[in-house]
């Protein structure tokens, strides 16, 4: 029988919760406040814990960090139950390791799904532990991934998340737990310079990875990621996509040759910006977003003036009037944000 640690301070919610998991066949504890639920999941080393946020003591926030730091403690599943239903406060949850996030009101049927499904995913991962130390059956009646589009489809059964245009996906300085797939839609990385101003360091379309590639824990984002367009991302927690590099390392050197090819891109956009002429860093930057937003280079492509800026490197009014002169040489055409590429070509040339 799994053991479920449950903190939550209303008694009401706390009682009648409990008593559905025992009928659910789950042994359950209980804490009321958070400092007392660090306490009892470090004795009683609980296959899964459920957390409400808002709390006496010691909230659900502060309640991830403390079982975060605990080697004891780290590895165990953790669901945030809260009525807290804003998108920042659910990304703040799962940026600091939650495996999932339920809103108040709950049906139980949903609690007792999330509850299934990570201790599942435990299960699963403990098993190709086992296979990788010998302890198990042979390493052939595993799933093999033979190629990233392999690993795009297995993402595929792990969290999705949906972003609409300007939300933030994840925040500089913010602990990077987790690693993203596009499956559809559009990403941007970017930071800010010592004068405020939003510098893009990449952009990500359909079929992309990105985020912090370390795997070392505590490591923060060193950038911002925001969705250009409405956006859908399968989230894989690093823990578990390091278990299934291991797993298959026929294509850990693949995937590091597409991180490489993404960081080479980055220098070439950085030297672009320091040395490139005002026309070629216009025509560079449209076409680059034509390539990410669009498959074909002649299809419209809706993006703002101040996103384009900030890949070129130069101000929104210099690249206006660049824009404006490309439109007149017969390159391009312009409609409120949308820009049609005419003369893919001629762009190229640019110098």
């Amino acid at each position: 029988m799994k053991k479920v640690l449950f903190i939550e301070d209303d008694t009401v919610v706390r009682e009648n919760t409990a008593e559905l998991l025992e009928l659910a066949d789950y042994e359950v504890v209980t804490a009321a406040n958070g400092r007392s639920g660090v306490a009892i999941a470090k004795e009683e080393h609980p296959d899964i814990i459920v957390c409400d946020i808002m709390m006496p003591e010691m909230d659900g926030y502060g309640v991830l960090q403390a079982l975060a730091n605990d080697p004891k403690t780290q590895q165990i599943p953790f669901i945030f139950l809260s009525a807290k239903t804003e998108h920042k406060d659910i990304r703040k949850g799962m940026d600091l390791g939650a495996d999932d996030y339920l809103t108040k009101p709950f049906e139980e049927e949903e609690l007792i799904s999330a509850i299934e499904s990570r201790l599942a995913k435990v299960a699963i991962l403990n098993k190709i532990r086992e296979n990788n130390q010998g302890k198990a059956a042979a390493p052939a009646q595993e799933p093999k991934i033979n190629s990233l589009s392999d690993l795009r489809e297995m993402l595929k059964k792990y969290e999705l998340q949906t972003y609409k245009a300007g939300e933030t996906i994840y925040e500089e300085g913010k602990q990077s737990n987790h690693f993203f797939f596009i499956d559809r839609g559009v990403v941007k990385s970017h930071r800010m310079d010592e004068y405020g101003k939003e510098l893009i360091t990449s952009v990500y379309k359909e079929g992309d990875f990105f985020g912090n590639t370390a795997f070392k824990k505590n490591t923060p984002y060193e950038e911002y990621a925001t969705a250009m367009e409405e956006t859908r991302i399968y989230a894989i927690s690093k823990d578990e996509l390091k278990d299934i590099l291991a797993n298959n390392s026929n294509i850990t050197l693949e995937l590091i040759d597409v991180m490489g090819d993404n960081i080479s891109g980055i220098k070439e956009q950085l030297l672009e910006m320091a040395y490139g002429s005002v026309r070629k860093k216009a025509a560079r930057t449209i076409l680059l977003f034509s390539q990410k937003i669009r498959r074909h280079p002649t299809q419209s492509i809706r993006i703002s003036r101040s996103d384009l800026a900030s890949v070129a490197g130069m101000a929104s009014e210099t690249l206006i009037r660049t824009l404006s002169d490309f439109k007149k040489e017969g390159l391009l055409e312009i409609e409120g944000r949308n820009i049609k590429l005419l003369d893919v070509e001629a762009l190229k040339r640019i110098s």
